[in-house]
């Protein structure tokens, strides 16, 4: 992977609703009413306008995502996007790949410049985690080849399990 690539993803264990970037990534439910794990925390954090809004919008299909304003959040935005519950199929990696690949285009439309993810789908929708993580990664870096505008990319991780899994697929790459 090249050095301009790796040097605009990072890894950090934390609290997503902290984060100071332009976009946060919800992992929501088809609903977009909120829910449990980050869903229910970013829904929490931004107060009720996110619900209000996202009341309007009428839900997200598996694999899609949807974008509305970050209201009380550090972050300008959330970007919604429904991963796919586990199942052990070839579609699993496609709709997760197309998560990736439909939050970053929407980043790009909205002129952000900083976003993080969680590890979509990988709660309680039941994906592997160093799965996930392969796809997440390989799909954002080959996005950011293709697109120049997106600077930073966070994938903030709520345990250091998943931490440490991010940090060593980064890892082979040369990025410490």
């Amino acid at each position: 992977m090249e050095k301009r690539i790796l040097d605009c993803m990072e890894v950090m264990q934390g609290d997503i609703t902290q984060l100071e970037v332009d976009a946060i990534v919800n992992a929501a439910n088809t609903s977009l009413l909120g829910g449990g794990g980050v869903d229910g925390a970013i829904h929490r954090a931004a107060g009720p306008e996110l619900l209000a809004e996202c009341r309007t919008i009428g839900g997200c299909p598996t694999g899609e995502s949807k974008i509305t304003k970050g209201y009380h959040l550090p972050a300008k935005y959330v970007i919604h996007t429904v991963g796919p519950v586990y199942g052990g199929t070839p579609r699993d990696s496609q709709l997760l790949s197309s998560c990736y690949r439909n939050s970053l285009q929407l980043a790009v439309e909205k002129d952000v410049t900083s976003i993080a993810f969680p590890a979509v789908s990988c709660g309680v929708y039941g994906y592997p985690i160093k799965s996930a993580c392969k796809i997440a990664v390989d799909m954002t870096a080959d996005f950011l080849r293709k697109n120049l505008s997106v600077k930073r990319v966070v994938f903030v991780q709520f345990s250091s399990e998943n931490y440490g899994i991010y940090m060593d697929y980064l890892k082979k790459f040369g990025k410490s």
